[in-house]
């Protein structure tokens, strides 16, 4: 199996990038089935975050999975853009994991408080990200990850009867 990028130019080597002016620290470890990005912590980088998402999804032929993985990575992220106390060194991470039946969904954050689904309030604005991860996910959780704080996951699968054909698994 031969490694590539996603993204196949280092955000450093692009200082107009979009993504790299709104907060994408850099892009490490990206192979054939994962990609791992640090992100400020910044509202903005949730959309730029969506679109690497986006490009993995079609490089791995599981684009079926994009609507409903998007809107999870976009309720993660956030939580952890809004409610991580970290540092400026403690970056938030993304990680995108190809798995052999779909995506699992990675936020890491230097918080060790949990997010923990509540009910919806009707009146409120917020609070109902958790509730639409544990509707869209096949599965989804919380772990410690090490070095301080957590990660917030999620699995998607393909749907009963399709393949992510061509690519790698």
């Amino acid at each position: 199996m031969t490694e590539h990028t996603v993204r196949r130019t280092a955000p450093e080597h692009h200082p107009l990038d979009t993504a790299t002016r709104y907060g994408l620290v850099n892009q490490s470890a990206s192979t054939d089935s994962t990609v791992a990005l640090r992100w400020v912590q910044d509202p903005r980088c949730v959309a730029f975050a969506r679109s690497e998402l986006r490009k993995a999804l079609v490089n791995w032929n599981l684009s079926v999975l994009a609507d409903s993985a998007v809107l999870i990575l976009s309720e993660l992220l956030g939580n952890a853009a809004l409610h991580a106390k970290v540092t400026p060194e403690q970056a938030i991470e993304t990680y995108y994991v190809r798995r052999r039946e779909g995506v699992r969904i990675e936020v890491h954050d230097g918080s060790a408080e949990r997010p923990q689904p509540r009910p919806a309030d009707l009146e409120a604005p917020t609070g109902r990200g958790l509730l639409l991860v544990e509707v869209l996910a096949d599965e989804w959780g919380v772990a410690d990850r090490d070095g301080p704080g957590k990660v917030v996951w999620a699995e998607l699968a393909l749907p009963v009867g399709q393949s992510g054909e061509g690519g790698c698994w």
